[in-house]
């Protein structure tokens, strides 16, 4: 009679809290994963992005990243930023179907139809903006007081805030712009500050 076949081992436990990294700092689990996430967890994420041209670039890699790790838009962001003009919106909005074709046959980016025909649409909207994308975006900032989480766990996927935002995006007309999309951006732009409670990045501040 044959023995049963060993089990097999349990995967390890996705760190949840701070995490110490190579260089002795305590960082969010997701920021000491890779050098990419390690610079940008320590340099951008969290931190407040204002102008309009800057929070459309935000809008558009948010928009890309959906369905999609956000290293994979990281490590593509110079191929963006060349291939969208830096990004600025006078420019993006002036985008013709020339261009999309353009983009669906750049490697530097994301190749997707859909969502390069949104970025143009969404510049063709954030241009006719009254008072711009900047007071938009920042009419739906997090409340600073709110208490540092201490675990991932405790890192909300959407908010009443980024529910609203969204959908005042939606009302203006943006697209890819859903809930999840919009904590995304709230959280990358410094609207809310989800660096745990022990990252170095917030007892820094």
């Amino acid at each position: 009679m044959s023995a049963e076949p060993a089990a097999e081992p349990a995967p390890a436990a996705r760190p949840t809290g701070a995490v110490t990294g190579p260089d002795g700092l305590l960082r969010c689990a997701w920021g000491d994963s890779a050098d990419d996430y390690r610079v940008y967890h320590d340099t951008e994420w969290g931190r407040p992005v204002h102008g309009d041209d800057a929070l459309f670039e935000r809008v558009c890699l948010e928009a890309f990243q959906s369905g999609l790790s956000w290293i994979t838009i990281l490590r593509r962001r110079e191929g963006f930023r060349a291939a969208f003009a830096g990004f600025e919106i006078a420019r993006v909005a002036e985008f013709g179907p020339a261009d999309v074709e353009r983009l669906l046959g750049d490697t530097g980016i994301i190749r997707n139809r859909a969502k390069i025909e949104a970025a143009i649409a969404n510049a063709r909207v954030a241009r006719e903006l009254d008072g711009g994308l900047d007071a938009l975006i920042w009419g739906f900032a997090g409340d600073p007081d709110r208490p540092a989480p201490r675990t991932l766990d405790e890192v909300p996927a959407v908010t009443p805030e980024s529910t609203a935002l969204a959908k005042a995006l939606k009302k203006a007309g943006f697209r890819f712009v859903g809930p999840t999309t919009a904590y995304a951006l709230m959280q990358a732009c410094g609207l809310v500050d989800d660096h745990l409670a022990d990252c170095h990045v917030r007892t820094a501040r």
